[in-house]
């Protein structure tokens, strides 16, 4: 826009070049778009690509349904995976999504972030542990 102002008043495009701070043959393209349509053409304009394979109803929709857990679903872990995730998208929407494209949607629409599991057996006794290691351990210790 600051462009469109100096050349309305008439400088050079070398000067605009030098005051916004880009090359040369930006700032020509930038008059040609302006002498063609004005201020208004110079605006930003949406950025334009696929539109996405989900609505957002459906996102939201796909969203409850992880909320409930995977084991709602059938599985037999609670525990989501990306194959899983697009198993339910299919089911709830009837859109095949590649793992990326889960994993976009998950990340980027949904706000959600990877959460690991802890390594720990489901049979840990954490006061046996203390115990072990309280009386055990030094005795084993001594021994070498």
């Amino acid at each position: 826009m600051r462009a469109a102002e100096m050349f309305e008043r008439g400088c050079a495009q070398a000067e605009v070049a030098r005051a916004v701070g880009v090359c040369l043959e930006s700032v020509r393209r930038w008059k040609r778009v302006w002498e063609q349509g004005g201020m208004q053409a110079l605006r930003r304009r949406p950025a334009t690509g696929r539109p996405p394979k989900l609505d957002d109803a459906q996102v939201a929709a796909v969203e409850a349904a992880l909320v409930q857990g995977a084991q709602a679903h059938g599985f037999e872990a609670d525990l989501w995976t990306l194959e899983r995730v697009g198993v339910v998208v299919e089911r709830l929407t009837g859109v095949q999504l590649a793992r990326a494209s889960v994993w976009r949607l998950l990340t980027g629409r949904m706000g959600w972030s990877l959460q690991r599991p802890q390594r720990r057996a489901v049979e840990r006794d954490d006061a046996e542990i203390a115990r072990w290691i309280a009386h055990e351990w030094p005795r084993i210790k001594k021994g070498q």
